[in-house]
């Protein structure tokens, strides 16, 4: 079965590629072991941006009386909950089953692909052979080797999806973004929660100011953060599970309904037969690509997850746009032109954009910063939703925007103002001159702007 492109994997880069390959004219094949859409769509953005507004709306209900509402008893149905989840996911699923399927020279080919060469490519009983192939394949949560972590029930990103009644107490192992998320989740809903983090502090790529603030946040609703766990381990428990910590202060033991492991992903590249190809992969699994996705054999490119150049959905679609601009458009898009990008969706969400202020020192940098709680903002206020700041960082002698965090209602929205400014490559004084819209959090970037300060 001899095709122009064979494209493995349709998370968020491949059907896109797909279509504009046989939009050119190509015979392609689209090879998906499992769900169409990849981890957005089926356990990723998708369910758990679902999962976060009706958390949110439970949260607000709560404290309705704050806005002057009567709210006279709040109860979550959380089978309801979960299935409205699955409902968002389904329903994209099925259209993008409905817009491939109907694409005209494309074959959708559902199986475990394997290769068998370069350019060779075994799905079941079928060969497919093409000239060009695309690994899409992403990436899954990563199950560490941790003391009796095959001896009891655990959660994943995944599993946990597809609980239909609310844990008692859910253990978070993993004080980062997936991990974050999916513990103010269960908190809302109504769980006794508990965040487990081996390292001094939450989210540790971010700023100490940053993850002291997130940790505030979610504390004030009563979820319990143990930090400095070095020694974890699962066991039984007549309650469920026990996670040991080893911690230097409190309980050496923290003992939950069920426990998730969020501890960072893994590329689904360990049962593609590369050792058939003669691709590189680094020691993590992570396919090598160059700056324009090439990986070192002719004529196979990496996209989305499996690349270890980006970990989210926009940085995978961005992946099919250098690659469709580079292969059918005459381009020269490049990965190190992509301004990075993203945001923690617990609430209020962190939008970050470039380098933190850490990095920022680090690159010995002449540096302007300036920062705003979110007390003094007035749409915040106006909300009565006031937890957070902004903060901005300046290099002092090209005035361009280095990064930024806008920890804050709204923040995942705001923080693009920047990440367009930042893109353009222009000085921030463009954007100080700015008239924004009043009342928003948007409008206080040119102001946090004309208020920055030299670095001490």
């Amino acid at each position: 079965m001899t095709y122009d492109a064979i494209v493995l994997g349709a998370g968020q880069a491949g059907p896109s590629l797909a279509a504009r390959l046989t939009g050119s004219g190509m015979k392609v094949a689209l090879v998906e072991r499992k769900f169409l859409g990849g981890t957005c769509v089926n356990t990723g953005c998708m369910p758990t941006k679902a999962l976060v507004a009706s958390a949110y709306a439970a949260h607000l209900a709560r404290r309705a009386a704050d806005l002057g509402i009567v709210v006279p008893e709040v109860r979550v149905d959380f089978p309801k909950v979960m299935a409205r989840a699955r409902g968002v996911t389904e329903n994209a699923r099925a259209g993008l089953d409905r817009w491939l399927r109907g694409m005209e020279n494309l074959t959708l080919v559902q199986g475990q692909a394997r290769f068998e060469g370069p350019h060779e490519i075994r799905v079941g009983e079928d060969v497919l052979t093409a000239p060009r192939i695309f690994i899409n394949v992403g990436g899954r949560a990563r199950v560490p080797d941790m003391p009796g972590v095959r001896e009891v029930p655990f959660l994943t990103n995944t599993s946990v999806l597809a609980l239909d009644r609310l844990p008692k107490h859910l253990v978070v192992v993993g004080g980062s973004y997936v991990g974050l998320e999916f513990a103010q989740i269960h908190r809302r809903c109504g769980a006794e929660v508990t965040v487990v983090e081996m390292g001094p502090r939450l989210i540790g790529r971010e700023d100490e100011d940053v993850s002291d603030a997130v940790r505030g946040i979610l504390e004030a609703e009563g979820i319990r953060v143990r930090m400095h766990a070095e020694c974890i381990g699962l066991a039984r428990h007549a309650e469920g599970v026990a996670v040991t910590l080893e911690c230097g202060e409190g309980p050496p033991v923290a003992v939950g309904s069920d426990v998730l492991l969020a501890v960072g992903r893994v590329p689904n590249t360990d049962d593609l037969g590369l050792e058939s190809t003669g691709v590189a992969s680094d020691r993590h699994g992570y396919v090598v690509v160059d700056d324009q996705l090439a990986t070192n054999v002719d004529g196979i490119w990496a996209l989305g997850d499996c690349n270890g150049r980006g970990a989210f959905t926009h940085t995978s679609y961005n992946d099919y746009e250098i690659m469709a601009a580079n292969l059918l458009d005459g381009g020269e898009r490049r990965l190190s032109q992509r301004v990075p990008g993203y945001a923690l969706y617990i609430d209020p969400p962190l939008g970050r954009v470039g380098m933190s202020e850490a990095e920022a020192k680090k690159s010995g940098r002449r540096l302007l910063i300036g920062r705003r709680p979110m007390t003094r903002v007035n749409r915040a206020v106006e909300k009565g939703e006031t937890a957070g700041f902004m903060k901005i960082i300046v290099d002092a002698e090209s005035r361009k925007i280095l990064g930024a965090s806008i920890l804050g209602t709204g923040g995942d929205e705001a923080i693009h103002g920047i990440l367009d400014m930042m893109s353009a490559g222009v000085a921030y004084d463009v954007l100080r001159w700015a008239v924004p819209i009043h009342p928003t959090v948007s409008e206080l970037i040119p102001t946090v702007l004309q208020d920055l300060r030299a670095d001490a």
